[in-house]
Protein backbone atom coordinates (compact mmCIF):
# COMPACT_ATOMS: atom_id res chain seq x y z
CA UNK A 1 0.00 0.00 0.00
CA UNK A 2 2.46 2.35 0.80
CA UNK A 3 4.44 1.26 -2.51
CA UNK A 4 1.29 2.74 -4.36
CA UNK A 5 1.21 5.91 -2.67
CA UNK A 6 5.02 6.98 -3.31
CA UNK A 7 3.82 5.88 -6.61
CA UNK A 8 1.12 8.44 -7.20
CA UNK A 9 2.87 11.13 -5.00
CA UNK A 10 5.56 10.65 -7.50
CA UNK A 11 3.85 10.76 -10.64
CA UNK A 12 1.77 13.58 -9.28
CA UNK A 13 4.87 15.69 -8.87
CA UNK A 14 6.03 14.60 -12.04
CA UNK A 15 3.48 16.07 -14.03
CA UNK A 16 3.36 19.69 -12.01
CA UNK A 17 4.49 22.28 -13.88
CA UNK A 18 7.95 23.87 -13.55
CA UNK A 19 7.58 27.30 -11.54
CA UNK A 20 10.36 30.11 -12.77
CA UNK A 21 11.63 32.62 -10.21
CA UNK A 22 14.75 35.20 -11.25
CA UNK A 23 17.01 32.39 -9.00
CA UNK A 24 16.52 29.57 -10.94
CA UNK A 25 15.48 32.16 -14.54
CA UNK A 26 18.88 31.49 -16.71
CA UNK A 27 19.54 27.78 -15.23
CA UNK A 28 16.32 26.36 -16.65
CA UNK A 29 15.57 28.32 -19.72
CA UNK A 30 19.64 28.50 -20.95
CA UNK A 31 20.14 27.51 -24.57
CA UNK A 32 16.43 26.56 -24.63
CA UNK A 33 13.27 27.56 -26.85
CA UNK A 34 10.31 28.26 -23.68
CA UNK A 35 6.92 28.37 -23.67
CA UNK A 36 6.01 29.90 -20.61
CA UNK A 37 2.66 30.84 -18.75
CA UNK A 38 2.33 33.80 -16.84
CA UNK A 39 -0.24 33.69 -13.92
CA UNK A 40 -1.96 34.27 -10.61
CA UNK A 41 -3.49 31.69 -8.18
CA UNK A 42 -6.80 33.54 -7.90
CA UNK A 43 -7.37 33.94 -11.66
CA UNK A 44 -9.95 32.24 -13.00
CA UNK A 45 -9.19 31.59 -16.15
CA UNK A 46 -5.54 30.74 -15.14
CA UNK A 47 -7.59 27.81 -12.71
CA UNK A 48 -9.35 26.52 -15.46
CA UNK A 49 -5.86 26.72 -17.84
CA UNK A 50 -3.83 24.91 -15.24
CA UNK A 51 -4.86 20.86 -15.78
CA UNK A 52 -3.90 21.01 -19.62
CA UNK A 53 -0.56 23.66 -18.95
CA UNK A 54 0.55 20.52 -16.64
CA UNK A 55 -0.02 17.79 -19.20
CA UNK A 56 1.62 20.00 -21.85
CA UNK A 57 4.78 20.96 -19.17
CA UNK A 58 4.97 16.88 -18.54
CA UNK A 59 5.24 16.27 -22.10
CA UNK A 60 8.23 18.25 -22.37
CA UNK A 61 9.83 17.44 -19.53
CA UNK A 62 13.67 16.19 -19.66
CA UNK A 63 14.60 17.90 -22.55
CA UNK A 64 17.59 19.92 -23.32
CA UNK A 65 16.46 22.13 -25.95
CA UNK A 66 12.80 22.99 -24.82
CA UNK A 67 11.32 24.32 -21.29
CA UNK A 68 7.00 24.42 -20.89
CA UNK A 69 7.06 26.44 -17.51
CA UNK A 70 5.06 29.11 -15.27
CA UNK A 71 5.64 31.74 -13.53
CA UNK A 72 3.06 32.73 -10.24
CA UNK A 73 3.15 36.96 -10.46
CA UNK A 74 2.29 36.73 -6.83
CA UNK A 75 4.78 35.01 -4.79
CA UNK A 76 8.48 34.59 -6.06
CA UNK A 77 8.13 35.71 -9.74
CA UNK A 78 6.85 39.57 -9.63
CA UNK A 79 10.45 40.50 -10.95
CA UNK A 80 10.38 38.46 -13.84
CA UNK A 81 6.65 39.42 -14.95
CA UNK A 82 7.23 43.02 -14.32
CA UNK A 83 10.47 42.80 -16.67
CA UNK A 84 7.99 40.76 -19.34
CA UNK A 85 5.44 43.66 -18.66
CA UNK A 86 2.29 41.15 -17.89
CA UNK A 87 -0.87 42.91 -17.48
CA UNK A 88 -3.31 39.75 -17.77
CA UNK A 89 -3.56 36.35 -16.40
CA UNK A 90 -3.01 34.41 -17.58
CA UNK A 91 -0.34 35.57 -20.43
CA UNK A 92 1.20 32.89 -22.51
CA UNK A 93 4.94 34.01 -23.73
CA UNK A 94 7.03 31.98 -26.17
CA UNK A 95 10.12 31.71 -28.04
CA UNK A 96 13.95 33.12 -26.82
CA UNK A 97 13.97 33.88 -23.16
CA UNK A 98 15.62 37.02 -23.68
CA UNK A 99 13.04 38.15 -26.47
CA UNK A 100 9.45 36.48 -25.42
CA UNK A 101 6.96 36.95 -27.85
CA UNK A 102 2.66 36.71 -26.91
CA UNK A 103 1.08 33.29 -27.65
CA UNK A 104 -2.47 34.29 -29.36
CA UNK A 105 -3.31 31.12 -30.60
CA UNK A 106 -6.22 28.42 -28.50
CA UNK A 107 -6.03 27.74 -25.09
CA UNK A 108 -6.96 23.74 -25.76
CA UNK A 109 -4.47 20.64 -25.10
CA UNK A 110 -4.42 20.38 -28.85
CA UNK A 111 -3.65 23.65 -29.49
CA UNK A 112 -1.16 23.88 -27.25
CA UNK A 113 1.11 20.83 -27.70
CA UNK A 114 0.55 21.23 -31.64
CA UNK A 115 2.26 24.88 -31.18
CA UNK A 116 4.67 23.59 -29.22
CA UNK A 117 5.79 20.79 -31.35
CA UNK A 118 5.91 23.21 -34.03
CA UNK A 119 7.30 26.53 -32.54
CA UNK A 120 9.73 25.01 -29.73
CA UNK A 121 12.83 23.90 -31.60
CA UNK A 122 16.57 24.86 -30.80
CA UNK A 123 17.19 28.53 -32.30
CA UNK A 124 20.06 30.56 -32.69
CA UNK A 125 21.49 31.79 -29.43
CA UNK A 126 24.85 32.05 -27.84
CA UNK A 127 25.27 28.23 -27.35
CA UNK A 128 23.92 27.05 -30.75
CA UNK A 129 25.84 29.60 -33.19
CA UNK A 130 25.66 26.95 -35.60
CA UNK A 131 22.17 27.73 -36.09
CA UNK A 132 22.24 31.25 -36.87
CA UNK A 133 22.84 32.60 -40.07
CA UNK A 134 26.39 34.57 -40.86
CA UNK A 135 24.67 37.78 -39.72
CA UNK A 136 23.28 36.76 -36.64
CA UNK A 137 26.33 35.08 -35.82
CA UNK A 138 28.43 38.40 -36.26
CA UNK A 139 26.27 40.86 -34.20
CA UNK A 140 26.40 37.67 -30.99
CA UNK A 141 30.24 37.30 -32.10
CA UNK A 142 30.55 41.51 -31.70
CA UNK A 143 28.64 41.46 -28.04
CA UNK A 144 30.62 38.66 -27.06
CA UNK A 145 33.86 40.61 -28.08
CA UNK A 146 32.66 43.42 -25.55
CA UNK A 147 33.40 43.65 -21.79
CA UNK A 148 30.52 43.72 -18.93
CA UNK A 149 30.65 47.51 -18.34
CA UNK A 150 30.58 48.23 -22.29
CA UNK A 151 27.77 45.37 -22.62
CA UNK A 152 26.21 47.13 -19.57
CA UNK A 153 25.94 50.65 -20.73
CA UNK A 154 24.69 49.65 -23.52
CA UNK A 155 21.71 47.61 -21.92
CA UNK A 156 20.98 50.72 -20.11
CA UNK A 157 21.24 52.68 -23.16
CA UNK A 158 18.55 51.11 -25.26
CA UNK A 159 16.45 50.55 -22.10
CA UNK A 160 16.75 54.59 -20.96
CA UNK A 161 14.97 54.84 -24.71
CA UNK A 162 12.01 52.78 -23.83
CA UNK A 163 11.81 54.58 -20.36
CA UNK A 164 11.80 57.66 -22.07
CA UNK A 165 9.23 56.41 -24.63
CA UNK A 166 6.94 55.45 -21.65
CA UNK A 167 7.27 58.09 -19.99
CA UNK A 168 6.20 60.99 -22.64
CA UNK A 169 3.37 58.44 -23.95
CA UNK A 170 1.90 59.05 -20.24
CA UNK A 171 3.00 62.19 -20.34
CA UNK A 172 1.07 63.30 -23.55
CA UNK A 173 -2.03 60.85 -22.48
CA UNK A 174 -2.59 63.13 -19.34
CA UNK A 175 -2.41 65.90 -21.77
CA UNK A 176 -5.41 64.62 -23.70
CA UNK A 177 -7.31 63.45 -20.28
CA UNK A 178 -6.96 67.19 -19.83
CA UNK A 179 -8.18 68.33 -22.47
CA UNK A 180 -10.70 66.14 -22.91
CA UNK A 181 -11.98 67.05 -19.05
CA UNK A 182 -12.07 70.61 -19.99
CA UNK A 183 -13.59 70.06 -23.22
CA UNK A 184 -16.30 68.49 -21.38
CA UNK A 185 -16.78 70.96 -18.78
CA UNK A 186 -17.68 73.75 -21.67
CA UNK A 187 -19.76 71.16 -22.81
CA UNK A 188 -21.69 71.03 -19.43
CA UNK A 189 -21.25 74.80 -18.60
CA UNK A 190 -23.31 75.71 -22.45
CA UNK A 191 -25.90 73.08 -21.42
CA UNK A 192 -26.77 74.92 -18.40
CA UNK A 193 -26.69 78.38 -19.56
CA UNK A 194 -29.37 77.02 -21.98
CA UNK A 195 -30.99 75.29 -19.42
CA UNK A 196 -30.78 79.04 -17.22
CA UNK A 197 -31.79 81.07 -20.12
CA UNK A 198 -35.12 78.82 -20.13
CA UNK A 199 -34.77 76.50 -23.23
CA UNK A 200 -36.75 73.99 -22.16
CA UNK A 201 -39.50 76.61 -21.96
CA UNK A 202 -38.85 78.00 -24.97
CA UNK A 203 -39.30 74.98 -26.62
CA UNK A 204 -42.63 73.53 -24.25
CA UNK A 205 -43.98 77.28 -25.80
CA UNK A 206 -42.78 76.36 -29.52
CA UNK A 207 -44.47 72.66 -29.51
CA UNK A 208 -47.83 74.62 -27.93
CA UNK A 209 -47.69 77.35 -31.23
CA UNK A 210 -47.01 75.02 -33.32
CA UNK A 211 -49.71 72.77 -32.32
CA UNK A 212 -52.22 76.13 -32.37
CA UNK A 213 -51.23 76.47 -35.96
CA UNK A 214 -52.03 73.20 -37.27
CA UNK A 215 -55.15 73.74 -35.60
CA UNK A 216 -56.17 76.81 -37.04
CA UNK A 217 -55.28 75.33 -40.62
CA UNK A 218 -57.99 72.51 -39.96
Amino acid sequence: MMKQIVFFLALASSASAIELTPDNWDAETSGKSVFIKFFAPWCGHCKALAPDWEKLTHEFEGSSTQLVAEVDCTAGGEPLCNEFGIQGFPTLKYGDPSDLQDYEGGRSLEDLRAFAEENLKPMCSIKNLDLCDAAKKAEIEKLLDMSVDELKAAVEGEEKKIADADANFEAEVKKLQERYEMLLKEVDDVKAAAKEAGLGMMKSVLASKKAGDAKDEL
